[in-house]
């Protein structure tokens, strides 16, 4: 079983900063990564309003992208994430993942 951790991972042949974490409920990448790696984003099917950081504060969630992401030498799988400004990581992969 995976425990939350921080790994370094390739999207596109780039080395990315992900963090796996059970405690979340989706799948989310940053922003920043999405723009730098010109991923494909399309609209979000359910778009949806996350309480990230601060009460006072609700961000709308409203694209999705797929990244394609490897670990190690044999694994290698694609991800549906939301999108959303975070500078925690490029990557964080929660339950929906598992």
């Amino acid at each position: 079983m995976l425990r939350n951790k921080w790994w370094r991972k390739s999207i596109r042949e780039k080395v990315c900063h992900v963090i796996i974490y059970s405690g979340s409920c989706t799948n989310v990448t940053s922003t920043t990564m999405a723009e730098k790696l010109k991923l494909s984003t399309k609209p979000h099917p359910r778009p949806y309003k996350l309480q990230w950081l601060s009460k006072e504060s609700d961000l709308r969630v409203t694209m999705q992208v797929l990244v394609s992401l490897s670990i190690g030498q044999s694994y290698k799988d694609t991800v549906t994430c939301d999108v959303v400004p975070m500078d925690a990581c490029h990557v964080l992969l929660g339950r929906p993942w598992k």
